[in-house]
């Protein structure tokens, strides 16, 4: 069995952005589990645990979808929690790109037909950089914490492929592995 998702790679230049915010954060929020920058990524797709050989019908139901969607490009803008400020498990940084809502639609529709589920809540894209430890969850400083970056431009990623990732959990933290590389359509309409 190998765990699975489906992403985009974020910029270098985005990248650094979202870690110097992570840096600032890190002193007023120690409760949290940052992610390590070089694991930050979109999901489009979270599939969980398959049997190794189901990773190339994936591949084979994603090609075809995939090379024929456009390039596009997103903006990685503000931070947020998830489910909300009282009990936050998820600290995140929003994408911004109506693009990318229709390519995780065509993902999903794509993975139903090999039996597995679609979506059942709408895509919100996010890049996830922290999570709360079930037995720490203090708040009394996220509101300020986040706040002078509620409305921040991290910066743009142009869209040009998508991933499947194996995910490794360790200890220390995930380690992610591609396992096929889908290049998007470079041509203009």
């Amino acid at each position: 069995m190998i765990r699975v998702f489906i992403a985009v790679e974020i910029s270098p230049g985005t990248i650094d952005r979202i870690a110097s915010a992570v840096a600032d954060l890190k002193l007023k929020l120690p409760e949290v589990r940052w992610t390590a920058p070089a694991n930050f990524h979109l999901t489009v797709k979270f599939i969980g645990d398959i049997e190794t050989q189901r990773a190339d019908a994936i591949a084979d139901a994603l090609d075809p979808i995939i090379t024929l969607f456009p390039r596009c490009t997103i903006n990685a803008k503000g931070l947020g929690v998830f489910p909300g400020l009282r009990q936050p498990r998820i600290l995140w940084v929003g994408f911004i790109g109506d693009e990318l809502t229709q390519l995780a639609e065509r993902v999903s529709t794509a993975l139903v037909s090999l039996g597995f589920a679609g979506e059942t809540r709408g895509f919100a894209p996010h890049l996830t950089i922290g999570r709360w430890r079930q037995s720490d969850r203090r708040t009394a400083n996220l509101r300020e914490a986040i706040a002078r970056w509620r409305d921040h431009d991290f910066g743009a990623t142009l869209v040009d492929r998508l991933i499947l990732f194996q995910s490794v959990l360790k200890p220390t933290g995930a380690v992610h592995s591609k396992l096929k590389v889908f290049k998007l359509n470079d041509q203009a309409d």
